[in-house]
C-alpha cells in the first residue's frame, strides 16, 4: 500500500468508531518504539522466581512449574477458541488437535528437566519446605479437563459406584478422580492441601463446567456426521498422549526422587502418588467414544513397568 493509501485506511478504520483520525495520528508523534524486553515484559517475568531455601536447584525447580504453567496456558487458549466460539469447522478441529499433542509433547520432554537437572540430594532437602504445595494444586490442569470433556469422563469406576441416580455437577465433582489424591474416603478426612485447592476454585471449576455444558470438546466432535480419519486419529493421539504417556512421564519422574533405592518418600501434597498418578487408575479419558471396549479396558497398561 502507498503513504495515501494507509492514510486513508487509517483515517476510515477511526472514523468508523466515531474517533478524530488526527488524534491517534499525533498520538504516534509521541509513542515509543516498542523494545522485545517490553512487549515480553522479561523483567517481570524473571523476576518472578522466589526460593525459599539457599539450595540452587530450588530455582529451576520452581522454573520449570512456572514453565509447566505457562504451557498449560497455551493449550487453554486453544481449548476455548474448540468450545466458546461456536463449532469449527473440521479442518480447524484437526490443527487444534494436533497443537494440543505438540504442547503435550513439550510438557513430556521438558520433564527431563525435573528428572535430570536437579540434584537428588539438594531437592529432597529443599522440597521439605514446600508442603503442604503440590503440583496437584495447579487449577489449569483440572480447567483443561473441564474444557475437553464432560466430567462423567473425570470419574473413575471407583467413584462411579458412589454417584447418585441422577448426579449433579457438584455429585460430580465430589467423586471426580482428583480427589482420591487427598480424600480418604474410609475416614472422610481430607489433606490440608486438598482443602486449601478446594477453597480457592472448587467454585470456579463449577462455574467453569457449567458454562461449558453441552460444549466441551467431547461434545462438540459427536456433531461431524461423517468425520475423516485424520480428525478421528488426531483427537486420539492427543487423548492418548496427554491421559497415559504424559502421566507415566510424570510418574517416573516421582519415582526418579521418591523412589529411589525403595526409600518410597511421601509426596509434598501427602497423596498416594504411586498409585494416583498411574493412568490405570485415573482412568481419565477426554473421548472415550473414540476408543474401543478393549482399548478402554488397557487403559495405561502398554507402559506400565
Amino acid at each position: 500500500m502507498s503513504k495515501e493509501e494507509i492514510l486513508s485506511a487509517l483515517d476510515k478504520k477511526y472514523e468508523a468508531l466515531g474517533e478524530n483520525p488526527e488524534t491517534y495520528l499525533k498520538g504516534l508523534l509521541q509513542a515509543k518504539p516498542i523494545n522485545y524486553w517490553d512487549y515480553i515484559d522479561v523483567d517481570a517475568l524473571l523476576s518472578l522466581q522466589k526460593p525459599r531455601t539457599d539450595f540452587k536447584d530450588e530455582e529451576i525447580f520452581i522454573m520449570y512449574h512456572q514453565i509447566t504453567e505457562l504451557v498449560l496456558k497455551l493449550m487453554i487458549h486453544e481449548l476455548k477458541q474448540l468450545t466458546l466460539e461456536g463449532t469449527p469447522d473440521e479442518e480447524i478441529f484437526i490443527d487444534k488437535a494436533k497443537r494440543l499433542r505438540r504442547y503435550t509433547n513439550l510438557l513430556m520432554t521438558s520433564f527431563d528437566v525435573m528428572r535430570f537437572g536437579m540434584s537428588y540430594d539438594d531437592y529432597n532437602t529443599f522440597r521439605s519446605t514446600l508442603a503442604p504445595a503440590s503440583g496437584f494444586q495447579s487449577a489449569q490442569f483440572r480447567y483443561l479437563e473441564i474444557f475437553c470433556t464432560p466430567l462423567e469422563n473425570l470419574v473413575n469406576e471407583e467413584g462411579k459406584k458412589r454417584l447418585p441416580e441422577n448426579p449433579t455437577i457438584e455429585d460430580y465433582f465430589e467423586n471426580i478422580y482428583w480427589k482420591d489424591a487427598g480424600h480418604n474416603r474410609k475416614t472422610g478426612k481430607k489433606t490440608l492441601t486438598l482443602r486449601l485447592f478446594e477453597e480457592k476454585y472448587l467454585d470456579s471449576f463449577i462455574a467453569l463446567a457449567k458454562k461449558l455444558k453441552g460444549k466441551t470438546v467431547a461434545e462438540k466432535i459427536k456433531k461431524f456426521e461423517n468425520p475423516s480419519d485424520e480428525f478421528l486419529a488426531a483427537l486420539r493421539d492427543f487423548d492418548h498422549f496427554y491421559n497415559v504417556e504424559w502421566p507415566m512421564v510424570h510418574l517416573k519422574t516421582a519415582q526418579h526422587y521418591l523412589d529411589k533405592k525403595g526409600e518410597n518418600k511421601t509426596a509434598t501434597g501427602g497423596s498416594e502418588w504411586k498409585k494416583y498418578l498411574h493412568p490405570k487408575f485415573q482412568q481419565r479419558k477426554f473421548f472415550p467414544d473414540l476408543w474401543t471396549e478393549k482399548d478402554i479396558q488397557e487403559w495405561g497398561m502398554e507402559l506400565s513397568d
